[in-house]
């Protein structure tokens, strides 16, 4: 989890350097470097909710077959 936040400060760091050369005039190569960082970030938190998940609650796979075996107990009984 910590290198996933380590390497989040690092891209918002890198997307505000960018807004501050996008405040001084349109450029179209830092516009786009600057939505490849604001796609990064999003994978970057989706990651890290995801492994914050997995270490809480354990492996999704594992959550959901043990989900599934309840089930069919409570239809069974």
């Amino acid at each position: 989890l910590d290198d996933i936040k380590v390497e989040i400060e690092r891209a918002t760091d890198r997307r505000a350097e960018l807004l501050h050369v996008l405040a001084e005039g349109h450029d179209p190569v830092v516009a786009a470097e600057h939505a490849q960082v604001e796609e990064e970030i999003a994978r970057l938190w989706d990651e890290y909710r995801e492994a914050r998940v997995r270490g809480r609650f354990g492996d999704r796979d594992a959550i959901i077959k043990r989900a599934r075996l309840e089930e069919r107990l409570e239809r069974a009984a």
